[in-house]
């Protein structure tokens, strides 16, 4: 059994009781009760660090977004940050990434600068450095983890430090990443920090080093249940990260067939299929964004990578993607694949024959949408990783 059916199991387990008693009101309740606590999980990031660190580049660099960009986090050579300032991801704003005042800079102590934080509000801490990590990181480290708190030391500003390498003989870029990273933790176990994990990052090359380690080691260490709602915001950066969107999406499929089953069950005329069509745009409408298909995250890729934005749009073939989701729009494509065009039309007229119409009614309806998301689910998931393989110069391999 997937882990979707241990995120709110009180829910699930009441469904399910409700079905067995042919209550089918209250177990559509419970599944769309479960649906919307799914789209409202909060992920509160926090990223501080000195002042010159690129911790503002960070943030607006796992946003999608680039340091012009309207509603960028500010950047400079100076201290930009002078109070705690809230970023929401763009597509995912309950997921909200917070650029906070280095710790060297403000008027508190390390132990007051928690406080004046609110440090509760946050599920875990991003520590950035663009060199060594220094006392006040150190300081700040260790007030968190008294907290019992999560944090993570993240080397900014590493394509920077490998430029500079590439002048020198003999150049090895693996073992100058290995000699930075041993550097950096040796200098914070040296200052009383115990197994310190550190990440090498460039903002803006984040499919390099070690952007893809520092979400899979966030990942796990989340609980269960927020684990999606930071993985829906990860820039599409390799083919995993893909899959993973794709498998979380993919689990919640059966949710919404049994909702659009029991809505089927209901004999009034076109009830059904208009239902149908109004949740699958919905979920639809969050593949696209998910995956970073619609127009905004796309031009700020081709902005980004420098990729034009005609030769991404290029290698896109849903017809789905790049467009913001209705009924009539969804209708339209539906009518085109021949499967599911058929499964609703025979749902609707089926629930109104004698003895078994409303369970073979309920049975089509499922299928057909499962059917219907399953289908446009892969289609954006391989669109998505055309796009990533001409964004990174790649040969197409779907």
């Amino acid at each position: 059994m997937d882990d979707s059916f241990d995120l709110y199991p009180e829910e699930i387990k009441e469904c399910k009781e409700a079905l067995m008693n042919n209550d089918t009101a209250a177990a559509a309740a419970k599944i769309h009760k479960y649906l919307e606590n799914e789209d409202n999980i909060p992920l509160n990031i926090a990223v501080t660090g000195e002042c010159g660190s690129g911790k503002s580049t960070f943030v607006n660099a796992i946003r999608g977004i680039k340091n012009s960009d309207d509603g960028a986090a500010p950047t400079g050579c100076v201290e930009t940050t002078i109070d705690v300032t809230p970023y929401p991801h763009p597509n995912f704003p309950k997921v909200t990434f917070w650029d906070l005042p280095g710790i060297g800079t403000t008027r508190f102590p390390a132990d007051q600068y928690m406080e004046h934080v609110k440090f509760e509000r946050f599920d875990f801490f991003i520590i950035i450095s663009a060199d060594r990590f220094r006392e006040n990181d150190v300081k700040l480290a260790q007030e968190i983890q008294k907290m019992k708190k999560k944090f993570y030391f993240v080397r900014s500003k590493i394509d920077h430090n490998i430029q500079d390498e590439k002048r020198i003989k003999n150049f090895n870029e693996e073992m100058t990443l290995k000699r930075i990273r041993d550097d950096c933790i040796q200098g914070l176990q040296q200052q009383g920090i115990e197994a310190p994990q550190v990440f090498l990052v460039s903002s803006f090359e984040l499919h390099l080093y070690d952007f893809s380690l520092l979400h899979e080691t966030l990942e796990r260490e989340l609980p269960a249940h927020k684990r999606n709602a930071l993985l829906f915001t990860m820039p599409n950066i390799s083919r995993e990260i893909i899959n993973k969107k794709k498998k979380a999406f993919q689990a919640n499929i059966k949710y919404h067939a049994v909702l659009s089953a029991i809505v089927a069950g209901v004999p009034v005329p076109g009830l059904s299929t208009t239902v149908d069509l109004g949740i699958m745009a919905t979920v639809i409408n969050k593949y696209v964004l998910g995956f970073g298909l619609d127009k905004l995250s796309l031009q700020r890729l081709a902005d980004s990578t420098g990729v034009p934005y005609e030769n991404l749009h290029a290698v896109i073939k849903s017809p789905l993607a790049l467009e913001k989701i209705n009924v009539d729009l969804l209708l339209k494509v539906i009518s085109q694949i021949t499967s599911s065009g058929v499964l609703m039309a025979a749902e609707e007229g089926s629930k109104f024959l004698p003895l078994f119409g409303i369970v073979a009614a309920m049975a089509l309806s499922f299928t057909a949408t499962y059917k219907t998301l399953s289908f446009f689910l892969n289609s954006l998931a391989e669109d998505a990783q055309r796009v990533l393989e001409k964004s990174l110069g790649l040969e197409t391999s779907v």
